[in-house]
Order: C-alpha cells, then sequence, then structure tokens
C-alpha cells in the first residue's frame, strides 16, 4: 500500500497489529490484522462476508483544545478511532449494503447504508478545508472493505461543527450523541437480502478509573437528553413544514385567511425560532419552545458527555427540569392536532389543500 521501499530490520504482531521496524523510514503499523486470521477459501468464494471484528477501545482520540499543530508539523499518524469492522463482498454482490449495530437488547444503536448521502464540504466554512477527513461512506463494490464505527449513536445536531481536536486531513465532524456504553454489541451486515452478524465487545479506555456505575448514570442522563433533542427536533420540524404550507396558503385562502393566521401563531410560539442550535436555557425566563429546547437539550448533553465521568447534581437536575419542560410542550404541541383537523375540514370545504406535518 504505502508502505515505502525500504529494508525491513525487524517485525513483530503486537496483539492485533503488525508492526514493521524500517532502515531510516520510521515505525510502520498495519491496524488490526484479525481479517487475515479468519480468511479461508470458503470466506473468500463467498457472495459476502462479516468477519469477527476485534475488541474496540473506547477512547477519545485527542484532548488538545489549544491550537491544532500546524500541517507542516512532523507528525505521525493517529489508530483509526472506533470499532473497525471489515466485511468482503463477492462479484455477485449489487445493491444497497447496510450496517447495523446492535445492543445487547437487540434494540438500534447505529445504522448506515451505502445509500447514504455524501455531503459536500460546506462552502461557508470558517477553517480551511485540508483539516477535513474526507467522507468514507458503506462501500457496495466487490472486495475487502473495512468501516469504522465511532461508538457513538447517530449524530443530532449541526453535522458540520467541527472541534479545536484537530488533525490536518483527519478531523471528523463532532459528534454530539452519547457514546454507547462498554458491553456486548451485535454487527449486522446485509447484502442482497441476506443478513450476517459478529458479536462486537466494547471496552473503556483503560486509563479511565471511573466506576462502571458512575459511566452507567452518565450514559443514562445523555441517553435521555439525546431522546429528548430527538424528539423537539421532529416536533419543530413538523412545525415548520407547516408554517410553510400555510403561508402558501394564505393568499388564496379568503375568509379563512384569518383562521389560518391565528393558527400559524399558535405554532409560532410552540415552534420557538431558530433551528435548536446553541445551548438555549436550562429554565427560568420566558416561554419554553421546541427550538429552545432542543438547543437547550443538546448544550446539556454537550456538557455531560464532556469527560468520562459522572454526571455533576447540577446536570442532573438541570436534564430532569428540561425533560419535563419538553413533556410539557410536546402536550401542547399534540393538542393542536385536533384544532389541525378541524381546519383541515374547512380547508377541505373550501376546495384547498389541507395542511399536513
Amino acid at each position: 500500500m504505502n508502505l515505502p521501499a525500504t529494508s525491513i530490520r525487524d517485525l513483530i504482531v503486537k496483539d492485533d497489529d503488525l508492526v514493521a521496524a524500517t532502515h531510516s523510514r520510521g515505525f510502520w503499523i498495519l491496524d488490526d490484522v484479525t481479517p487475515l486470521r479468519q480468511i479461508t477459501r470458503a470466506v473468500a468464494d463467498a457472495g459476502a462476508f462479516l468477519f469477527r471484528p476485534e475488541t474496540a477501545i473506547r477512547v477519545r482520540w485527542d484532548m488538545n483544545t489549544d491550537t491544532p499543530l500546524p500541517p507542516d508539523e512532523p507528525a505521525g499518524q493517529n489508530p483509526p478511532d472506533g470499532a473497525m469492522l471489515d466485511y468482503v463482498l463477492g462479484a455477485g454482490a449489487s445493491g444497497t449494503v447496510t450496517l447495523e449495530i446492535l445492543d445487547s437488547g437487540g434494540k438500534l444503536v447505529r445504522r448506515y447504508s451505502s445509500d447514504d448521502p455524501v455531503e459536500p464540504i460546506d462552502p461557508t466554512l470558517a477553517i480551511p478545508a485540508y483539516w477535513i477527513r474526507s467522507p468514507h461512506p458503506l462501500a457496495n463494490a466487490p472486495g475487502m472493505h473495512r468501516f469504522l464505527w465511532d461508538l457513538h449513536y447517530t449524530p443530532v445536531g449541526e453535522r458540520h461543527n467541527y472541534p479545536m481536536q484537530a488533525i490536518v486531513h483527519e478531523t471528523a465532524p463532532a459528534n454530539g450523541a452519547p457514546w454507547v456504553m462498554p458491553g456486548s454489541y451485535t454487527v449486522k451486515l446485509t447484502v442482497n437480502g441476506q443478513s450476517y452478524t459478529q458479536p462486537l465487545a466494547v471496552k473503556m479506555d483503560p486509563r479511565v478509573h471511573t466506576p462502571l456505575a458512575g459511566l452507567a448514570q452518565q450514559f443514562g442522563v445523555s441517553k435521555q437528553l439525546y431522546d429528548g433533542v430527538r424528539e423537539a427536533a421532529k416536533s419543530r420540524e413538523e412545525a415548520v413544514a407547516l408554517r410553510k404550507q400555510i403561508a402558501e396558503l394564505k393568499g388564496r385562502a379568503g375568509a379563512l385567511a384569518d383562521v389560518l393566521e391565528t393558527f400559524d401563531k399558535k405554532i409560532a410560539a410552540l415552534a420557538g425560532a431558530g433551528g435548536g442550535r446553541g445551548f438555549g436555557r436550562f429554565g427560568g425566563g420566558g416561554a419554553d419552545t421546541l427550538a429552545g429546547l432542543e438547543g437547550g437539550m443538546q448544550g446539556l448533553l454537550g456538557l455531560v458527555q464532556g469527560a468520562d465521568v459522572p454526571p455533576t447534581p447540577q446536570a442532573v437536575a438541570a436534564a430532569e427540569d428540561r425533560r419535563k419542560a419538553l413533556a410539557a410542550v410536546i402536550e401542547k404541541w399534540r393538542a393542536l392536532k385536533p384544532e389541525m383537523a378541524a381546519l383541515n375540514a374547512q380547508l377541505k370545504q373550501a376546495g384547498l389543500r389541507e395542511i399536513q406535518p
């Protein structure tokens, strides 16, 4: 691959990595050789095969919050950050390939698809594009493939927020979703309608000495906030869609224009302004909105997930306060549904298109 043509003076297999010592060209590492230990003629000839992954270590790959090293500073490469998932596709593989991560209870943690869109680099990005990691979508072409799962749930919030912990050409967007707990997981590969599964063990960074109970508390609070952010975002997006439809109808609604305007104001009061970014408010001062709660819970989630330690009593209390506030706003949002049904009946009678979230 990228190994220079040079004298190799020593080789060692350390755990699951192959390390080559060269003469004057540094040490070179081939990460995770477990597929080489599992491959057979039957595997090579199979229509598809998912290799049993090696244990993944939950490591925060860079904690340097200061200005990153400049691109011309000599530096080695970090090992891949996350679980390395290897699979092979035969010549007959076609169509969509999916890769799913399930927890010990069979619940979906993360899902990837070869049909996932590859988003272009934001042209308004505030940093040079050479800092950014190139996208590596799930491959569906015949051959051997390696895919990295970052040991997080599906991201929420702003996807193009890049962290200060930057490495040239290898900076991934910040994932505000919770880290998964150490434990047992299942990897599921689906190709041509057939699924293949393998167990995956996730272990904690051995340098972290937080008890499992503390990590469990952190995860529990984080998961509640994460679910709240997703629920608030979903309802806010429904509100935005409704308001757009109402705006399109107002000009030709005639006598129903005032009714639409009144209903639109009720939606706006619950939805709030903005896209749910930022910290929002943690409680007190003004009415709660879906956008404010989305941003506030996202900010709290970032605080709770900021280090591998239990959440503070203040963070736990704030998370509970925001959870109750969200429940109250969602109840008000659902209470608008019967009113929307009555409005749709009037629109239908007037020969106008109904509004739908």
